[in-house]
């Protein structure tokens, strides 16, 4: 399972918010670039990156330092947020990312993300799944979680799915930035009704033995930010952890 420390970037700076709230921001450095330099020298081949501002805003306001982040390292880089067109995308992956994130746009705008799928292709492409429990199943949170889409979450995968695409972040945003686990009920009932999906879970991992769940279930990565950060386990810890069942 590949670990993904996260980075994300609110006016040039690595931050993490809580549960995607832009006035809960937590400031952990003043130096992105650097801070990927550093997790690529304890062995990190991965990295998951999100433009806050872009998320916020609509823009990829953070292009430039993405593409520093991307020159600066050997780091495997996807990036999320601001992403609202086939070109921003394809710039994305002329610079080096090695996929882009796609979340609300997808929702919104789904015929131009066809296009982007057949146009990067589909290994590309990781769509994004923020969902809240609702009753008994589960809803879309869309435009950095703040609303609800009318499409349910299943649908939205059957229909990317049949385009090819198998990376899936999947957050239960209740669970982001809490240090509270990962939603193992959650990932479970995905992977029981999508066989070929490739998980990447996100939001709650607090401890390595959420790492070792995750790997245990066929997660085939896993996005830590807080618990990282607040000093939960170190990096080398989680990527031995990451490796061993």
């Amino acid at each position: 399972m590949n670990l993904y420390p996260a980075i994300d970037l609110l006016g040039g700076r690595c931050v993490r918010l809580s549960q995607g709230r832009f006035d809960q921001v937590t400031v952990y450095g003043e130096d992105p670039v650097a801070m990927a330099a550093s997790f690529q020298s304890f062995g990190a081949t991965h990295l998951h990156v999100v433009d806050l501002d872009g998320s916020r805003d609509g823009t990829a306001s953070q292009a430039d330092l993405v593409r520093q982040i991307v020159r600066s390292s050997k780091l495997a880089v996807q990036v999320g947020g601001g992403i609202r067109s086939i070109d921003t995308a394809a710039a994305y992956v002329e610079a080096g990312v090695q996929r882009v994130v796609i979340g609300s746009l997808a929702v919104r705008s789904p015929l131009i993300v066809e296009d982007m799928v057949r146009t990067l292709g589909a290994d590309r492409i990781t769509l994004a799944i923020d969902v809240r429990r609702h009753l008994d199943d589960y809803v879309l949170a869309v435009q950095g979680w703040t609303e609800t889409a009318t499409v349910s979450p299943w649908s939205l995968l059957e229909r990317f799915l049949g385009l090819g695409v198998q990376h899936v972040l999947c957050t239960d945003i209740s669970r982001d930035g809490e240090l509270s686990g990962p939603n193992l009920d959650l990932y479970r009932e995905l992977m029981k009704r999508y066989a070929e999906v490739k998980l990447l879970a996100s939001g709650g991992v607090a401890g390595l033995s959420d790492l070792s769940a995750l790997l245990s279930l066929g997660a085939t990565g896993a996005i830590v930010g807080k618990a990282l950060y607040a000093g939960r386990f170190t990096l080398a810890e989680a990527l031995e952890c990451c490796a061993n069942v």
